[in-house]
This record gives C-alpha cells, structure tokens and sequence, in this order.
C-alpha cells in the first residue's frame, strides 16, 4: 500500500500524541517506540512508510571488519536499497552499547532522498548527524561500531523497535515527542480522524488560554461546546 500523499501531508501537522489516541481506540496499545529521542530539537516532522533492518547478536567468527567488503552486507545493502521518502527503522535489540549506523551511512540515506532515520540503538557522530537537519531518532550516542555486539541479518521483513511492531510499509511519524507506527491499511483513516482530533484540541487551547475550565469542554460533554467549536471552525477556515 502506497502512502498517499495527501495522507502525508496530513500527518505533517499532526502530533504522535494524537495519533496514539486514535491507535487506542482501534485497541492499539504498543505503536509508540519507546526510549527513542530525536538527536536535533529543530529537526523537520518525520513522515514516511517503514524500510526495515533487523540486527542479531554478533558471532565473532562472521562478524569481522572485513564483512563490509561484501556489496551485500545487509548494513550496507539496506543503505543502498531504502527507497526515497521510506523511513529506515533499525532493529538493534533496544542495545545502544554498539552503534546501528554513524554520520556516512545516515548521510548517505539523506542524499538518496530517503525521509529519516530510527533506532532502538544508538548512533555514532551523532553530533554530526544532528547537524545534518535530517529527521533521526536514537535511544543515545554509541561509538564503538555495531560489528561488535550487532550482526546485519534481514532486510525489510518484520521487526520489533523499542517495543513496537513494525512492518515493512506501516507508516512512521516522528516528532518532537518520539515516533509512533501506523499500520498501513489504517494509515488514511488514522490521518482524517487524527486531523479532526487536531482542530479540535487546537480549539481547546485556545479557549484554555482564555480562562475556560475544561469541564464539559475537554472532553466535549457540554452541547455548548460544540456549538462553539463549529463557529470557530468557521472563522479559522478549519
């Protein structure tokens, strides 16, 4: 299924703490990734349909430096193969000793036109990449290379990150707050439904920062409310 790009632009605006709202009340309680943090705080909005690498515990007999020669190492084949406008989500056992990836590879990804970047590990360079004003996620900084404890086996099938299931093709948001997994045959309704959501705790705000109490506004239990979320709709053109 191919993320519409109407269905993008729409999770552009929206925040994963919505979306995890709707998620959970279609009884997904695991999308979010957890332990997960955006290396820049200014980094753009990450839309974009899973690409997937899954790492193992290294055996050190098939893990030497010289592995990286092999044009299809899985590391380097998944840097090379990530479509543009995927999100490269890397398996790395919730282990951040060794690093996934460092500054070249996740450079690479940018200038191939691919959306960001997550793990569940850490990256090395990571100020680098932070500089890079590419959207990437990680749980910490790690230098030592992943050859040490991290072993590239699969690429775009089935893996868990921080938790969360994701498969090939869901689609990934990831903001400010830390990255969450739509499935990928509930990504368009997930986008309308998270829009609308949007409107109306926007309305909300405002109306908080006015001095409004949230009984019967949030949630919306007053009748009056929606009378006055409809009129502002009206003026704010939403």
């Amino acid at each position: 299924m191919t993320l519409k790009a109407e269905t993008r632009d729409k999770l552009k605006t929206i925040g994963t703490a919505t979306v995890a709202t709707a998620l959970f009340k279609r009884g997904f309680r695991n999308q979010f990734i957890q332990d997960v943090h955006p290396l820049s705080p200014v980094q753009p909005v990450l839309v974009g349909e899973a690409f997937t690498l899954r790492y193992m515990p290294a055996r050190e007999d098939l893990n030497q430096l010289a592995v990286f020669r092999d044009r299809g190492h899985p590391q380097r084949k998944a840097i090379e193969d990530c479509p543009p406008g995927a999100v490269m989500v890397m398996d790395s056992r919730k282990d951040a000793r060794a690093a996934s990836a460092g500054s070249i590879l996740v450079t690479r990804l940018m200038k191939r036109g691919v959306a960001g970047v997550v793990t569940d590990g850490g990256f090395r360079d990571s100020a680098e990449i932070a500089r890079l004003g590419f959207p990437a996620y990680h749980h910490r900084p790690s230098a030592p290379t992943n050859l040490t404890l991290h072993q590239a086996i699969d690429i775009n099938v089935p893996i868990g990150c921080g938790d969360a299931p994701v498969f090939p093709g869901d689609v990934i948001l990831g903001d400010s707050d830390g990255v969450i997994v739509i499935p990928a045959s509930l990504a368009d309704e997930i986008a309308d439904e998270a829009w609308e959501m949007t409107a109306f705790e926007d309305f909300v705000t405002e109306q908080v920062n006015n001095g409004l109490a949230i009984y019967g506004l949030y949630p919306a239990t007053n009748e009056q409310t929606l009378v006055d979320f409809a009129a502002w709709r009206k003026i704010k053109g939403r």
